[in-house]
């Protein structure tokens, strides 16, 4: 387009004088915010915060014991409270302003400089304030889901000071480092919705949780049957929906690419529930809502760092994976290690997400995922090496600071109830309420 202006001004002799400069700045003038992405982010925006409160609060609350329901739903909404506010004064700017390979800078500390017209450079056709939302309700479901890893035993007052803190040491160093210019995105490492920021981080955290809290009194031997699981099919069903906001989203557009991030969201959720369904029915005799309501949440799960990569039939190969192996993990592995991982959060989410970041280097199509992405071909082996990388650094980083900051909250205030508060229930205990 210069060459164009610069030959026409030459023709035009001292017209050209004005008409280069004029074309110059044209060209480096920043992108137009466009309505229709900006609508399409509004409404993913939205989807996504569904998927914590009341989507996680409900798949949560009614998997646990009816002494528990309150708690359960507390901690989802409540962190969604925590969460929004450590955004605006320091995670946002820690995850997605000029920094280093590590972390961001302090240019976006209390959202500072952000103004009505500002744009981020990942999303240069919508305003800042929208992709800050947008972005902030990821930072919103991660810490969220690792509730499900310690469900009936931790005091609130310490699920508060550990979800604060992870929030900043754990989940903003690792979206900068996926998503916000850091070392995995430089390596190549894809993840399209956050395989890893999102659900291998949420999945090691709830198992270091699990592992530090110990067991729920009376595990293996009383009775911990879901209190009502019409409550988690609704929960499911509203995470599903939700997952388009999340997916689809990701494309920061209303684009060909949220199109297909849409689809392939669609088919690995409903292959994953088949698989995980029929898994169990062959291997306990019958198939169960809780089991089905897994599944698909296992599928969004591993299709979710591959779902701007793969096509439809990558995306059914995903779902039939997942839905069999996160089975595995929330029954045999379980199982076999003797950890109390409560509402599966490790099983499913940080299975589920291993899975399905690994196989993204499987399935991933250049024609679909290769625009914006230097060295991206199809699946190959290199990717796959790379995949498996980038995931060992975050489940490296996740698991040691957990594991530390569980410690310095044990210390300081104490992470568990008493035992008597446990058995009569966290709702009465900790709230001065109770379902009845």
């Amino acid at each position: 387009m210069i060459r164009k202006f610069r030959d026409l001004a030459t023709g035009l002799g001292v017209a050209g004088a004005v008409l280069l400069p004029m074309a110059a700045w044209a060209a480096d003038e920043k992108p137009k915010l466009d309505t229709g992405d900006t609508a399409w982010m509004l409404t993913s925006t939205a989807l996504v915060l569904m998927m914590t409160i009341p989507g996680l609060a409900l798949f949560y609350g009614g998997m646990v014991r009816k002494k528990n329901v309150l708690a359960t739903v507390m901690q989802s909404f409540a962190v969604t409270c925590l969460v929004t506010v450590l955004w605006m004064m320091i995670t946002y700017s820690l995850a997605f302003s000029s920094g280093n390979s590590l972390v961001g800078g302090m240019g976006r500390v209390f959202l500072a400089g952000m103004t009505l017209d500002s744009v981020q450079d990942l999303a240069k056709t919508i305003p800042e304030s929208v992709f800050m939302c947008f972005q902030m309700t990821f930072a919103i479901i991660t810490p969220a889901l690792i509730a499900g890893a310690f469900a009936e035993r931790m005091k609130f007052s310490a699920m508060m000071w550990f979800m604060g803190l992870w929030a900043i040491v754990v989940y903003a160093p690792i979206a900068h480092w996926v998503w916000g210019g850091g070392f995995l995105g430089d390596w190549g490492v894809l993840d399209y919705a956050g395989g890893t920021v999102v659900h291998i981080n949420a999945g090691v955290a709830g198992l270091i949780c699990a592992l530090v809290l110990g067991k729920r009194k009376g595990f293996g031997a009383d009775n911990m049957a879901p209190y009502n699981l019409v409550y988690s099919v609704i929960g499911a069903s509203l995470l599903w929906v939700g997952w388009f906001g999340f997916n689809a989203g990701s494309a920061v557009s209303a684009s060909v690419n949220a199109g297909m991030a849409m689809a392939v969201t669609q088919i690995a959720a409903a292959a994953a529930a088949l698989a995980w369904m029929f898994a169990e029915w062959i291997a306990r005799g019958k198939p169960s809502v809780l089991g089905i309501v897994s599944g698909a949440v296992a599928g969004l799960v591993a299709i979710t760092p591959a779902s701007g990569f793969v096509n439809p039939t990558g995306a059914l190969a995903i779902g039939i994976v997942a839905g069999v192996i996160c089975f595995w993990g929330a029954t045999g592995l379980k199982h076999a290690m003797g950890y109390d991982d409560s509402l599966d959060a490790f099983g499913v989410h940080g299975v589920g997400g291993f899975v399905g970041a690994i196989l993204t280097g499987v399935f991933a199509v250049e024609a679909i995922g290769g625009e914006g992405k230097k060295g991206l071909i199809d699946g190959n082996a290199g990717q796959v090496l790379t995949q498996l990388w980038g995931s060992l650094v975050c489940i490296a980083w996740c698991a040691v600071a957990t594991f530390i900051i569980l410690k310095i909250v044990d210390v300081v205030i104490g992470l568990r109830v008493t035992a008597e508060e446990e058995v009569e229930g966290l709702d009465i205990n900790l709230h001065g309420e109770t379902v009845h």
